[in-house]
């Protein structure tokens, strides 16, 4: 069923409603609710590097610190954090680090001690490292954000971080 309305009444509704529509527009935010945390290394470096014995393969330890800032003017929680580390193209370890909490345009400091098993495609690499040399990385990920009633939405897959990791020569 149509409801039709006089002529009169039809030109006394639409100034109002018109009204209502531009106050409302005004109010609603051009920036998102939320901010994107981003993220940036603040270290990474080879610690070590272990040769194979019985049974256990050889393997490269690697300690890397990210700096997770939190641009909103209020406490956000990561549900988790979670990604794979690259070494010069070749995934070489999982990155799972739960509860980081940010505060308000705050940072927050978050360690992940990797250990890599080297195979013949990350044994080079590792051994450039070692010897000094620059060897690009990159952090593939996801992360979960904890916003209470708003939810836990999931963002990513994409790179985190990335950059070239050189320190002082290890071995010779």
């Amino acid at each position: 069923m149509r409801t039709v309305f006089p002529g009169s009444l039809r030109q006394r509704l639409i100034a109002p409603v018109l009204g209502l529509a531009v106050t409302l527009s005004a109010c609603a935010p051009s920036q998102p609710i939320v901010a994107v945390p981003t993220f940036s290394v603040q270290s990474v470096r080879l610690t070590s590097l272990t040769l194979p014995t019985f049974g256990r393969p050889a393997t490269a330890a690697l300690s890397l610190q990210l700096l997770v800032n939190n641009p909103n003017p209020f406490p956000l929680r990561l549900a988790n954090i979670a990604g794979t580390f690259v070494l010069d193209g070749s995934r070489v370890a999982d990155i799972n680090l739960p509860d980081v909490a940010l505060p308000a345009r705050g940072d927050a400091v978050q360690r992940a001690d990797l250990v890599l098993p080297l195979t013949l495609d990350t044994l080079g690499s590792a051994l450039r490292v070692a010897r000094g040399q620059q060897v690009s990385y990159r952090v593939d990920g996801t992360f979960v954000a904890d916003l209470g009633f708003l939810g836990r939405p999931s963002f990513g897959p994409y790179t985190l971080v990335q950059g070239l990791l050189q320190q002082p020569a290890i071995l010779p």
